[in-house]
């Protein structure tokens, strides 16, 4: 988190505001502030998908084995590449690269 705030992105931090809350609560609130959610999290995608819980946008790492330093340097260029495109959208972001499916 420290990365991106220092390249003067609002961040949130779940852990700081809503330790050990609940998904849909954290999703909730993101979707009402127009944040786009970043997690590790796969359950957010059964929240999207299967129980259609709307969201302003989510983008989720699965980067299992990368370093923390490798990761925030993989979220700020997505960030940086795509900005546009992750409002409004499910994004995943792999090691070998990302896939953008927009939300109706």
């Amino acid at each position: 988190m420290t990365s991106l705030r220092n390249e003067g992105h609002d961040v949130l931090y779940v852990l700081e505001t809503h330790r050990g809350g609940p998904d849909d609560v954290v999703l909730r609130q993101a979707y009402r502030e127009e944040r786009v959610l970043l997690t590790e999290d796969k359950d957010f995608g059964e929240l999207v998908f299967r129980q259609r819980l709307v969201a302003h946008g989510v983008v989720l790492l699965r980067l299992a084995g990368v370093s923390p330093q490798d990761k925030a340097s993989i979220v700020l260029s997505v960030i940086r590449d795509h900005d546009n495109e992750l409002a409004n959208a499910f994004t995943v972001v792999t090691r070998s690269g990302l896939r953008i499916r927009k939300l109706v």
